[in-house]
């Protein structure tokens, strides 16, 4: 079957990371490679990178199936492209796939969507895969694609898995209702390493830093194998202010950046999201990866029940940090999380309105402040500790002007959204 695997583009509502980071798209590159060795002629169509509309391509490659991924602020462009697809030829098979179809798949219940696949599995069985042996991801991109992804400075950023599902059991948390914890050898990593060409490898792993040994492990064959490339991962607070020597490995063979989730400013905060660290991880955290030159890119979570007074704590405590790179993240409570049984009743957005639970937006009514007062705070600070002239100086003697101009040109975009919802309040 000659099958249309797509990645959507952001609803215009969505306030969007893509502003500052475009990554590959992982799902589908490995999608692709099962479904190449099961001999069906499959293209990705990378719609955040594309210019053209999807009808487009639907003309150029008359697919039989076309399957869609996308997480909870895609549902209902995905649910667009299906009706897109079936208005052009509804004899077409459209499916959809990936983390929020599996965890949640209701919220794609559409009469132009063919299949709601649960898992990998169940969309080859779907599409009459006999074999269905997990391949490494299918790298060959077209070359305009792969030079367009990058998140942040790291540039050209290829994209890498290695393991499944959260070993924490955080209550904000979305990726622990995906699948149970589960770790690939570090042979397997290596050997897919190895088929990489770019040098900056973000790993997506859900918690890369957890197991000592296993990371042990890693850099000791990241050598053996003279790997040389440059690595963003995620990484609790606690474990990297616990294992200093495992840091100063890591940054020896390639680390290079950390995804940290700070969370709070409070110890009275960290507690109610069941975080199960300490604000004195936090500090030390953040000075470890300092001490080895290791960036930090902080998130933090904004609670429902603040006040002016609780985001100058906020600013005082990660200025205090030095931090430049935050995401600060409006109390959101992502369905299937004991957080969305607690505050359903409390939304101010419709869960229908899937395009706006971005992680950015104020689904949620804030207690102490208007709505327009808590988006002029979250600019304020994203400008006090981002946008400011010490920042900016850092980032180009960091990372050079040129790059830095970049990237502002990104954020001031995403600013421009909060100004557009201040205004509308």
């Amino acid at each position: 079957m000659k099958i249309l695997l797509i990645r959507p583009k952001p609803h215009p509502e969505t306030i969007g990371l893509q502003s500052v980071m475009i990554c590959e798209p992982l799902e589908l590159m490995t999608l692709k490679s099962v479904l190449n060795a099961n001999n069906h002629d499959v293209k990705i169509i990378d719609m955040i990178l594309e210019k053209k509309p999807l009808l487009y391509f639907l003309k150029k490659y008359n697919p039989d199936v076309v399957g869609f991924t996308g997480y909870i602020s895609h549902i209902n462009v995905i649910k667009e492209y299906s009706h897109i697809t079936k208005k052009y030829n509804s004899n077409i098979k459209t499916i959809v796939g990936g983390v929020q179809a599996e965890v949640c798949p209701s919220d794609f219940q559409d009469k132009n969507i063919d299949k709601i696949c649960f898992s990998a599995q169940d969309m080859y069985d779907f599409l009459d895969c006999t074999d269905k042996t997990q391949r490494l991801p299918d790298r060959n991109l077209p070359r305009k694609y792969r030079k367009s992804y990058y998140y942040l400075f790291h540039k050209n950023c290829s994209l890498i898995k290695t393991s499944f599902g959260c070993p924490y059991n955080c209550d904000f948390c979305f990726c622990k209702q995906i699948s149970p914890y589960k770790a690939r050898k570090i042979d397997d990593v290596i050997e897919e390493l190895l088929t990489i060409e770019q040098y900056e490898v973000y790993i997506v792993d859900d918690d890369f830093l957890f197991n000592r040994e296993r990371l042990i492990e890693f850099a000791e064959k990241i050598e053996k194998n003279n790997i040389k490339k440059r690595y963003l991962v995620y990484g609790r607070a606690d474990f990297i202010a616990n294992n200093e020597d495992i840091i100063k490995r890591l940054k020896e063979v390639g680390l290079r950046a950390v995804i940290v989730g700070l969370e709070a400013a409070s110890q009275e905060e960290l507690d109610s999201f069941n975080k199960r660290t300490k604000i004195s991880d936090n500090i030390e955290a953040v000075k470890i990866l300092k001490k080895y030159d290791i960036e930090c890119y902080g998130t933090v979570i904004l609670g429902m029940d603040w006040d002016k007074t609780n985001f100058d704590k906020l600013y005082k405590f990660l200025s205090g940090l030095n931090l430049v790179f935050v995401n600060l993240q409006p109390l959101t409570p992502m369905p299937n999380t004991k957080l969305f049984d607690q505050y359903k009743d409390k939304a101010i957005i419709s869960y229908k309105e899937h395009e706006k639970w971005d992680m950015a937006h104020l689904v949620l009514q804030p207690e102490k402040l208007t709505v327009r007062e808590f988006y002029f705070q979250i600019l304020k600070l994203y400008y006090l500790l981002s946008l400011r002239p010490k920042s900016a100086l850092y980032m180009i003697k960091k990372y050079g002007f040129f790059e830095t101009m970049k990237l502002s040109y990104g954020a001031m975009h995403v600013a421009l959204q909060y100004v557009i919802k201040i205004i509308k309040g």
